[in-house]
């Protein structure tokens, strides 16, 4: 039995680095990286991630039951799958992050920060992830579901971002996150810099970030209300059908725009405590600042709210419905 998030809490390296169960072959790889091989014959090769920001943890306590149950052989493992905690310090300080948000350091961009222990780990896990996938000529089906909790509040409570492609998207990672009771899904608009844009640009993986509710610490998460994702997520571990949706239909969204923070009189029009796919009708202000206000061209919907971002950086996507 590995416990990887019991390990990664008190910045240990298990007694054994590897073994094998009844039904897989195992390898820690470091520092909340753990790679299980099934011992059959597999078409899938995946990346399950949570943790990129360390106060995200109802993610971290999913796979590390799902880890549990794999070992103890109450959950069958058919596809070959590298279980990473994103941000080990972030996760023991029970913070977003210490210096800078990791999830913007993927596809190289921690090299243009201050070097620290952040970018080192994002280039760690650049240097895994390149690993896992290019060591496995066998399997011709490549995912990444990048697990997070929002800061705040949302209308939509449960969704899923993709970063951008110009292929077309997975049918197969469609249809999990129709299964997983999704309220809606996001699609990007532009090259980014997160790690699911990294998997889907590198490796053509299948690529999606999951914004599973809000944010608690640890033993504050009720796992009840993420039985729709983890139900999903052991069906396609094990190979098995998807569950029924149990919602109306999921709900489409492209990001049509950014808000940039240009300087320091930045203002959102928008309450501290407003929720993600707050609405603003054609010719309302979003924002102003120095450099111009931002009005609505359209009805708009606006995701990520945060005017205390650095300036230079997002404040917000505007999406529209698709």
């Amino acid at each position: 039995m590995v416990d990887l998030l019991a390990l990664t809490l008190a910045q240990q390296t298990p007694e054994q680095t590897q073994g094998e169960t009844a039904g897989f072959s195992w390898q820690w790889l470091g520092e909340g990286l753990l790679q299980c091989t099934p011992k059959t014959a597999y078409e899938k090769t995946m990346v399950l991630s949570a943790g990129i920001h360390g106060n995200e943890t109802a993610p971290i306590e999913l796979l590390a039951q799902i880890i549990h149950d794999l070992f103890a052989g109450q959950l069958a493992l058919a596809v070959r799958v590298l279980f990473v905690l994103g941000n080990p310090a972030a996760i023991r300080q029970g913070v977003r992050y210490l210096e800078n948000d990791m999830n913007r350091m993927f596809c190289g961009a921690y090299q243009s920060l201050p070097q620290d222990q952040e970018t080192a780990r994002a280039a760690q896990l650049e240097q895994a992830v390149a690993a896992f996938f290019e060591q496995d000529q066998l399997a011709t089906q490549r995912y990444h579901y990048d697990l997070h909790t929002a800061i705040r509040a949302s209308l939509l409570p449960v969704f899923a971002l993709f970063p951008y492609q110009t292929r077309p998207y997975d049918e197969a990672m469609l249809q999990s996150l129709n299964a997983a009771n999704l309220d809606a899904l996001v699609y990007h608009n532009a090259a980014g810099k997160t790690f699911t844009h990294f998997t889907t640009e590198h490796f053509q993986a299948a690529s999606s970030t999951l914004e599973l509710g809000k944010a608690k610490p640890f033993g504050q998460n009720d796992l009840a209300d993420f039985a729709s994702i983890d139900q999903v997520l052991r069906a396609v571990l094990a190979e098995q059908a998807l569950p029924a949706r149990q919602k109306p239909a999921i709900r489409q969204f492209k990001v049509v725009d950014s808000i940039l923070k240009q300087s320091e009189d930045f203002q959102l029009n928008l309450g501290t405590d407003a929720p993600n796919f707050s609405t603003f009708q054609q010719g309302e202000l979003i924002a102003s600042q120095q450099a111009g206000d931002y009005v609505a061209q359209q009805q708009v919907w606006i995701l990520f709210p945060n005017p205390n971002v650095k300036t230079g950086l997002r404040a917000g996507l505007v999406l529209k419905e698709m």
